[in-house]
């Protein structure tokens, strides 16, 4: 199955390849509940606080995740130009409002540090999700800058991506994209064995981030913060606001089984759960599956990434 698969949810990809940034933009036109769990130290995101249940607003109309860090936030701009041309967003009388949330990644080591996802390339990626869908995993996307195992800088990282994958359990469909810019290592969650992460010295092998900061002697209050992982879990159940953010912590599991070390204060670990259908399902269960998608989908990021800018890319390491 695809994630496109799921239901009434359109996701469009733009990406700049010679800057090495880009986002990826999840619309539904009609609203989608949709939670939110923040579990690293340093996110960077716009209007996050739409998903807080003590919050009015029950739905949102899309969800952008782009490159550029804080710096790359003004892509949301463009995507609520865009579905305001629609006529789609919260009636307020003389328009309509469309309500986004977006969360970014820190890419601007990996090319022009200076150009960053904004209005027009949110617009442009709005526009893909309603006329030409176009989500695939790779180097696409928020995808294009994204890389793992920097404790020790970029010299030794390597090339990661964006990465999706769907779990079905009768009627139910769980399924969850993530873009993978850890700052620690990624394991295969069924068989433990590192798949990416810090690179030896001569970038011919792999060795662990736990390890080497237990030979960092001394306190580091940067310890590179040039990460974030962000995940979105989409399901075709019916859940409200409170029920999604429990959801979207349970998908956390994902994350704890497949990077190591994960949720540091350098990383802005995030993860959104929406609510699409209309199916009656168990909380818990979603949860778990939504912590399965994840697992998998990260593996995806690391086995469809290309290398790229100087970082090997898993299917090239030990060529």
């Amino acid at each position: 199955m695809n994630i496109s698969d799921i239901g009434p949810i359109r996701i469009g990809q733009v990406e700049n390849v010679e800057a090495g940034t880009g986002c990826t933009v999840f619309i539904c036109e009609n609203g989608m509940r949709a939670g939110l769990d923040v579990r690293g130290g340093g996110p960077a995101s716009r209007d996050t606080q739409l998903l807080n249940p003590l919050m009015a607003a029950d739905m949102i109309h899309a969800i952008v995740v782009g490159g550029g860090s804080a710096f790359g936030l003004g892509a949301a701009n463009g995507v609520m130009k865009y579905l305001e041309e629609r006529d789609i967003g919260f009636d307020v009388g003389v328009t309509k409002v469309p309500l986004v949330a977006q969360s970014d990644i820190f890419d601007l080591t990996v090319g022009d540090v200076y150009t960053r996802p904004d209005a027009e390339m949110g617009y442009a990626a709005a526009k893909m999700a309603f006329e030409n869908p176009n989500y695939r995993d790779g180097n696409y996307g928020v995808g294009c800058g994204a890389t793992v195992g920097k404790i020790a800088g970029m010299d030794t990282c390597m090339k990661t991506g964006i990465g999706s994958h769907v779990v079905k359990v009768g009627e139910l469909m769980v399924g969850a994209v993530v873009v993978l810019n850890a700052l620690g290592d990624v394991f295969d969650w069924k068989t433990g064995k590192q798949i990416a992460g810090l690179l030896t010295e001569d970038k011919k092998g792999l060795r662990s981030t736990a390890e080497f900061m237990k030979g960092i002697t001394e306190v580091v209050d940067n310890k590179f913060t040039g990460n974030t992982t962000i995940a979105v879990v989409i399901t075709n159940a019916d859940f409200t606001k409170a029920e999604l953010c429990k959801i979207a912590g349970m998908a956390h599991d994902g994350y704890a089984r497949s990077i190591n070390p994960v949720h540091t204060s350098a990383d802005g670990d995030s993860i959104y759960a929406v609510s699409i259908g209309e199916l009656k399902a168990d909380r818990d269960l979603t949860g778990i599956l939504a912590a399965e998608a994840v697992s998998e989908a990260i593996i995806k990021a690391v086995r469809s990434a290309e290398s790229a800018y100087g970082y090997p890319a898993e299917r090239d390491l030990n060529k």
